[in-house]
This record gives C-alpha cells, structure tokens and sequence, in this order.
C-alpha cells in the first residue's frame, strides 16, 4: 500500500510536520530510529514566533500550562539587554519548555490527528521514481509513499541517500552539556557562574526548575573530541574545574553529551518527491536557542504546502516555494550564529566587537532588528512580486476582532479571508471553499491594521490585502488552485 507521506524522524519537527498534514486528511508515516526519546533537553524553549504558531493550531494552552514565559533580553549573543518596546506581535514572550516536554505535547497532537509513529525504524536506503520513493529499513523491510519527508537531524540519512550537498563550516570548538546534579550551596553555585560569564559568556549552570539540586550546565570542552561519543563524569567534572575552579560536586548525570560550532546549509531543500526540514537542512550553534524554532518553522511552512500536493489542488510551483523561502531563512540563521559566536569570544578583537555591539543594543530600533531576528518576527517571504502593501509576505499577528480573535480561525490549518468591507454581494472565495474559509468581520481598530481585506495562508502569513474580486481570485488561484468546479470564481 502506498503511504502519502513518510516522515523520516520523530521529534518536534517531524511531528509537527506530520500534524500539520494529518490537518488535511493526508496518510502519514513517522519513522523514528530511536525506540524511546533520549530525555535530553537540547531546546530549551520556543520564541514568540513559535508561540505565535502554537496559538494559530491551538496548541497554546497546552504548552502555556507546562511552560514559564519569558520576556527578557540577551537573546542574541548573551546581550544583557531589556526586550524591546513595540514588537509586532499579541504574544511579546518566549516560553521556557524543555525540548522533551515539546516533544511529548507534539507527540499527542500528532497522534490525537491519526498519525502512525512507528518508533525502533531505521532508514537505510531511499529510491525515487516518477511517482514516488521507496523507503527500505534496517530490518529488511520497505515501505512505499507519494511523498518523503527527511527530519531526521544534522546527520541526516535522507540527505545523505539523496546526495545533497551540505557546504559550510567544520567545528572549530566543541561544547559539553549537560544535566547533572551539583551538591554545591546554590547560592556558591551562583555567585561562581556569575563571576566566571564576566569573561567567558559560553559557561553557564542553570538550576532547575523542579527537581532541587538539578542542573543544565554547558562550557567550552577542551578542544576537539576525536569521536561523537558523550563524555564521562569524569571528564565533565574535570573540565569544570578547569573552566570554574570548581565541580560544584557534580555527580549523577541524567544525560551528558557535547556538540561543536559546525555552521552548514543543504544546497536544495526538495530533491523531486523528497524533503529536507530541520537540521536535515541546517546545522548551527544552539546560541539565540534558534534550532528547534527554526525546525518546527521550516514544517509549518511546508506542512500545507504538501498536504495541498496530495490533495491534489496545489497551483504549479507551490512545493518549490518551500525551498524558495525557507532556505534564505536557513541562511540567516546560519550566519546570524557565526557572528553570536564571535561576539562571544575570549580574544581581544571579540571583546572589543562586544562592546561595540553593547552599545549599539542600548538603541531601542537596533534591539527591536536583532530580537525581531531571532524571534522570527520578522520574517518576510518574497514572493516574486511588487508587493501591494507592507504587511504581503508577512504574517499577520493575532489581531482582535468584533467577535473574537484571529488566530482561533486558523486552527483547521486551512486559508482565510478575513473581509473587512462589508460590502453585500461583493468579495467571494466560494470557488475555493473546500480549501480557504471566508469570514466577514472587522479587526479592532486599536490594532491599527487598516486595510479592506485580507487573504492568508494556512501559515498565516499576508497572500493579499485589497478589494477587488478580480485581483483576489487571481491571488487565489496562484496559492489554492484551480477553483472547484461547478462553481463561479468570481
């Protein structure tokens, strides 16, 4: 039996690929080599773009109940700066949530939309044809679909079987982290941590949260490991010493592992039927805590854009813009990184760089650039066109509405036009009904978006703002498809 489409790879951004498609009624597939999650906590939390994207799935509430949020600055480069004034968007926070705890809440979304997780699944092999790829397993099995989707890490098996090349930057540094219990005094472990970031802003112990005693702990390692394999206590607690003065008694690790400063970007991200998402596509420093967003960002741009192949209403060129408009996010990213690590930096020149960027900081529009930076706030997908109005390209954030709020309408993960004219008779998507829902309603004028309609994405983000059938059935067409047939598309 044919599959519609497998996921290679079952954490936050496989699963959050595979809800978005179990959205549409799309036959799924997630692969998992491993048999259990690890428990280790590599994402530390989403930003405001990720909650924004939570919120437009419903999904909020869940994480908000299991999450601290946060609203502070030193999101770039460690930067002790305050969060900026006038962000562009109803969720101005991040949310403080373990990378296992994300995992889980998406893990049950997924499954509650009839996803198949099967988990202990190794891919080893992948061939393509004209109308589809065969996945073969470890355990000598194979398995057909329409479509495969690899979010299957930084050592990607997919990418690999796919022949992408993956150019960049090898690792010159290497990090060790960690979660382990510290018997220090607390307040000795603080006073520690504090005085050692004034020169060397890569070392941190960060208490947990519920379990008394327990710590996040990340350092520079002692050069360059020769193998991938995780480091002992022994090792850990004798770098400690060397970069703290101390072991704060470190002992009982839940997990221990290290990762280096490597920055690589997959050439293309579609190969014909096969997909990169997620750190398949990138790999980067975790500085700016960007890699989990960037993933579970990467699927949502791609989720609809695929379930609309399978469905079989998607326009020409739809799939392609995936690449088209998450690989330059990808390379920012990327390179947004390599100058964090800089900054970040021991020699003299960094240092320097540093407070020079210090500086600028304290400049409430230079904060407002870099936090919209990293949140992804700001965002901006080109669409190869003139572009009718500010906000086209962009998502829209969620706007107050006379009979509610706007992202409660996107949690089908369907299109929307939001028509704000009032006009009886005049702007219609009925031809497109199967796929994009139209609501008359007016936003808040508080809010400050003054515009006669708008149509958006499953994504959220501005497809067009106008008034004119003409000009919104075109714009229709170029993202939904072809009408329904039988019926006019105005």
């Amino acid at each position: 039996m044919t599959i519609d489409v497998i996921v290679v790879g079952g954490g936050p951004t496989g699963l959050m690929l595979a809800a978005e498609l179990r959205l549409h009624d799309v036959g799924v597939v997630v692969l998992e080599k491993l048999a259990a999650p690890t428990g280790e906590s590599r994402g530390q939390g989403l930003h405001a773009r990720s909650v924004e994207i939570m919120d437009q799935r419903g999904l909020l509430d869940r994480f908000a109940a299991v999450s601290e949020k946060f609203q502070s600055g030193g999101l770039f480069a460690g930067l002790p700066k305050p969060w900026p004034p006038g962000m562009d968007t109803a969720h101005p926070y991040g949310l403080a949530t373990p990378q296992p705890v994300t995992e889980r809440l998406l893990d049950a979304h997924a499954r509650e939309l009839g996803t198949d997780i099967r988990r202990g699944c190794a891919v080893v092999d992948l061939h393509q044809d004209a109308d589809g790829a065969t996945v073969a397993l470890a355990d000598g099995s194979t398995l057909r679909a329409r479509y495969v989707v690899g979010c299957d890490g930084g050592r990607s098996t997919v990418r690999k079987l796919l022949g992408v090349a993956f150019p960049g930057e090898p690792a010159t540094a290497e990090h060790l982290l960690g979660e382990l219990e510290l018997t220090a005094d607390p307040a000795a472990i603080a006073e520690v941590v504090a005085e050692v970031r004034k020169t060397q802003l890569r070392f941190g112990a960060v208490p947990d949260r519920e379990v008394a005693g327990l710590y996040r702990v990340v350092m520079p390692a002692d050069g360059l490991a020769e193998g991938r394999e995780a480091p002992t206590l022994d090792e850990f607690a004798r770098q400690l010493r060397t970069v703290a003065g101390t072991d704060f008694g470190a002992r009982a690790p839940r997990w221990l592992s290290r990762f280096g400063n490597a920055t690589r970007q997959a050439e293309q991200y579609r190969v014909g039927r096969a997909f990169l998402v997620g750190d398949a596509a990138h790999i980067h420093p975790p500085t700016g805590g960007q890699g989990l967003n960037l993933g579970v960002q990467d699927a949502f741009n791609l989720g609809w854009k695929l379930a609309a192949a399978v469905r079989g209403w998607a326009p020409d060129g739809l799939l392609d813009t995936y690449h088209a408009e998450r690989h330059p996010v990808g390379a920012r990213v990327v390179s947004g990184t390599r100058a964090q690590m800089t900054l970040m930096g021991t020699d003299p020149g960094a240092v320097a760089l540093r407070g020079l960027f210090d500086e600028l900081m304290a400049f409430d529009d230079v904060n407002r650039h870099v936090t919209g930076m990293i949140t992804a706030l700001d965002i901006r997908y080109d669409f190869g066109e003139p572009a009718s109005h500010d906000l086209v390209g962009r998502r829209l954030r969620d706007v107050r509405l006379t009979h509610g709020r706007l992202y409660p309408l996107l949690h089908a993960g369907r299109g929307l036009l939001l028509d704000q004219t009032g006009r009886t008779g005049g702007l219609s998507a009925h031809a497109w009904a199967d796929r994009v829902d139209h609501v008359a309603d007016r936003i808040d004028p508080a809010e400050d978006v003054d515009v006669p309609a708008v149509l958006l994405r499953p994504d959220g983000h501005v497809a067009w703002i106008g008034d004119d059938q003409h000009d919104l059935a075109t714009h229709l067409t170029r993202w939904f498809g072809t009408p329904t047939p039988g019926r006019a598309a105005g």
